[in-house]
């Protein structure tokens, strides 16, 4: 068998908070959306985002941000420090910009509105 990788989906409490973060920042397409889903196109991979069950939502305390293992890597086409300073001036959370010994690209966390971690990754 061969794969190949096509969508994340992740599950978020607000669906159109979500959609609209990533629409407004990243410029990414939506391909289909409805009440609890959206699809977004990033490139060679599509992104999803799911909300989460009543049954669960009912359990989540107001202000909750989710702690998860998911990276979203984004590759820029700007300066890093351009970009980085962009999203501050939003409010939104970002880390110090970071490379590596022997490594060809700046990197650059930052954290939507529901704590999933994102990552800004430029060429030097």
């Amino acid at each position: 068998m061969n794969a190949t990788f096509d969508t994340l989906i992740l599950y978020v409490k607000n669906v159109e908070l979500l959609k609209n973060f990533y629409v407004e920042n990243f410029n990414l397409k939506v391909i289909e959306e409805d009440s609890i889903w959206v699809l977004l196109n990033a490139g060679n991979v599509h992104i999803g985002f799911h909300k989460i069950g009543d049954q669960y939502l009912d359990k989540i305390e107001a202000g909750h941000t989710f702690d998860n293992n998911t990276k979203i890597v984004f590759t820029i086409d700007v300066d890093i420090e351009l970009a980085r300073n962009e999203f501050l001036s939003k409010n939104i959370q970002m880390r110090e910009i970071k490379t590596f010994d022997n490594y060809d690209f700046w990197l650059c966390d930052g954290t939507d509105p529901e704590g999933n971690v994102f990552q800004l990754k430029s060429r030097k």
